[in-house]
């Protein structure tokens, strides 16, 4: 079984990752907003589409049983009711709320909202947020396999574009380590609830999934750039290469690190707790 690439969509929402420990890094290292300022980055939130890419998270959830080797079915009716409680948006939007009143300086607010606030910087959170709801990923990305087919075959420099964007996302390969560490705790969370019985422990299933990373690595720079490719589809080269320029700006490297890693945390939050509450309607499974 392939763990490794069913999980990938888990990738979905922000294109770069970070570890939980680098997240706890930021939050040691980072200067504090008071709690009055809840209401700024919550503003903050809205302007850069990151709120809705939160929301988004919940559309994985409805990967999670094939990801333990199981149907939706096989928790009946209830499964719509349990996943719904678990990836609750509001939920979901408190904790990032939570963590960025710890670790999001001014400055980096400052620079991140002032590019979002532009004309551009809105016509793009439009566009986003409106590629984060899609729920037919697959349809998303046969199309956008279909434009970077026609950008190879006309030799078009906007590929290049595309490829320097997601390398500005995701320069270090963090997505990549952090769609691991999401199967990581779920498997594990899952089968200490009794939900799979696992049969392997956390350092031989590690040693599976890097077997795996190959594999993992291609299938999400794949989407990466179906998606970008999709995504941005109605913008000009000039206005995609304002928004590279914008991404490769050392800040705004690290506005995405920041909200990258915090996505990734309550990803990985989300499906612990959902682990241990299909406990309460799932057959155990061997895996």
């Amino acid at each position: 079984m392939n763990i490794a690439c069913k999980f990938s969509r888990s990738a979905r929402i922000f294109p770069g990752l970070l570890s939980g420990i680098l997240l706890m890094a930021l939050m040691l290292s980072a200067p504090a907003f008071g709690a009055t300022d809840r209401d700024r980055i919550r503003a903050f939130l809205d302007v850069t589409g990151f709120d809705v890419a939160l929301d988004s998270i919940a559309l994985s959830a409805g990967d999670a049983p094939q990801v333990l080797g199981l149907q939706a079915e096989a928790f009946g009716s209830q499964w719509q009711r349990l996943s719904g409680e678990v990836f609750d948006t509001g939920v979901m939007r408190d904790l990032a709320l939570d963590i960025l009143q710890q670790t999001l300086t001014d400055e980096l607010l400052n620079h991140a909202a002032g590019f979002y606030a532009t004309d551009l910087g809105q016509r793009l959170v439009i566009v986003e947020n409106q590629s984060h709801l899609e729920e037919d990923e697959n349809a998303k990305l046969e199309q956008g396999q279909q434009i970077i087919a026609d950008l190879v075959a006309q030799g078009a420099p906007r590929l290049e574009l595309l490829t320097r964007m997601n390398r500005a996302i995701d320069a270090s390969e963090t997505g990549l380590r952090a769609v691991q560490q999401i199967q990581m705790r779920f498997l594990l969370a899952a089968s200490a609830a009794g939900v799979i019985d696992l049969q392997m422990d956390a350092e031989e299933l590690a040693a599976l999934l890097s077997t795996q990373e190959a594999e993992l690595r291609r299938a999400l720079q794949i989407s990466a750039l179906a998606g970008a490719a999709y995504t941005y589809r109605s913008f000009s080269d000039d206005d995609l290469t304002r928004y590279v320029e914008a991404l490769e700006h050392p800040q705004m490297r690290q506005v995405y690190e920041l909200l990258n890693a915090v996505q990734h945390e309550i990803t990985a939050n989300r499906f612990e707790v959902l682990a241990h509450r299909m406990a309460e309607i799932a057959p155990s499974q061997e895996l």
